[in-house]
């Protein structure tokens, strides 16, 4: 459902996505690296989780199998959280890597960079009109969104 458009870009769907998508998923872009440490975060308490010490001593055992590396693998892999958040930056990845130099020079100084920049300081920045950096921007969101399937 998408076509190339006549002014070289990436892609431009044909039905439009909700105006509320659209900012999530542009929201995830400026996350990115967020999203990264938060993956690793929520691996690194499944495999290392909080332990209480256990004062009952001389009690019952406890009724969780002897098995704690199959635990966590399946903890690791029936993470809901980590599966969507995964999803996302899988998205964002691919997206960023199919894009021409001058997009991802765009992604870089828009979403990846510390700095607060209006469309016009953008434009100055990657050395385009303000139009067709805002242009592109639609096409990466766009791409990203198509790519996860949602509307």
């Amino acid at each position: 459902m998408s076509r190339k458009p006549s002014g070289g870009g990436i892609l431009t769907a044909l039905v439009k996505p909700r105006k509320t998508t659209f900012k999530h998923i542009e929201a995830e872009w400026y996350n990115y690296h967020h999203t990264l440490q938060e993956i690793a975060r929520l691996r690194e308490e499944i495999i290392n989780p909080f332990r209480e010490v256990d004062e009952n001593i001389g009690g019952g055992k406890s009724n969780i199998t002897g098995d704690p590396t199959g635990r966590i693998a399946t903890r690791l892999a029936t993470s809901k959280q980590i599966q969507h958040l995964e999803e996302v930056v899988n998205a964002i990845e691919k997206v960023y890597n199919a894009l021409p130099n001058d997009y991802k020079n765009l992604v870089r100084v828009r979403y990846w960079s510390n700095k607060k920049m209006s469309w016009d300081e953008i434009a100055d920045e990657i050395h385009v009109h303000r139009t067709t950096a805002m242009r592109w921007r639609n096409e990466i969101i766009q791409a990203t969104i198509e790519l996860l399937g949602w509307r």
